[in-house]
């Protein structure tokens, strides 16, 4: 058997349409099959939950009523056995955490106490300060005497004409007379 293809345009044309066609006619099917899947889902898991929902709530229960008494049982065993180890261990371990008291400083330490130096920083400044005082004290009373004794004592000194002569241009001179 062969397959005729008409490779002319008019047949390339009615080739075209078809696929179309068929490509219209397979959308809406796709659509509808995709619904009707969807539907026939929550269905199923409808079905599904409304006779599973006995069975879990009974398988439930029997759990409870199986698991309850040797949970007491377990909780008596606990209270009797394994809590005192814990309340011990639990102990054991405060004790080993709690940092040790730092014994009264002695000796050295004591006396190289921060309020000690403190005090004796602030004495020292203090001292230092009275010794400023007293150093700028003695510098302005001696700078006073200096002055007092370059000055002329007597006014007859200052009418003096070689004293004025040497205060001018430094050198003595004399006085002819």
């Amino acid at each position: 058997m062969s397959i005729n293809t008409d490779r002319t345009t008019a047949g390339m044309a009615a080739i075209g349409a078809r696929a179309r066609d068929a490509a219209a006619q397979a959308v809406p099917i796709g659509k509808r099959a995709g619904t009707t899947a969807i539907q026939g889902a929550r269905q199923g898991a409808q079905s599904a939950k409304e006779w599973a929902t006995p069975h879990v709530q009974d398988a439930i229960q029997g759990a409870r009523v199986w698991a309850a008494p040797r949970l007491d049982v377990a909780a008596d065993a606990v209270t009797d056995t394994v809590a005192p180890a814990v309340s011990s261990a639990l102990h054991a371990t405060a004790d080993r955490v709690r940092p040790v008291s730092p014994a009264a400083p002695t000796g050295l330490r004591r006396l190289l106490d921060w309020r000690l130096l403190v005090g004796l920083g602030a004495a020292a400044a203090a001292a230092g300060a009275a010794g400023a005082v007293a150093m700028r004290r003695r510098y302005a009373s001696a700078t006073a005497e200096a002055k007092d004794a370059t000055e002329p004592d007597a006014p007859g000194q200052a009418e003096d004409p070689a004293a004025e002569a040497a205060s001018v241009n430094g050198q003595v001179t004399t006085t002819q007379s």
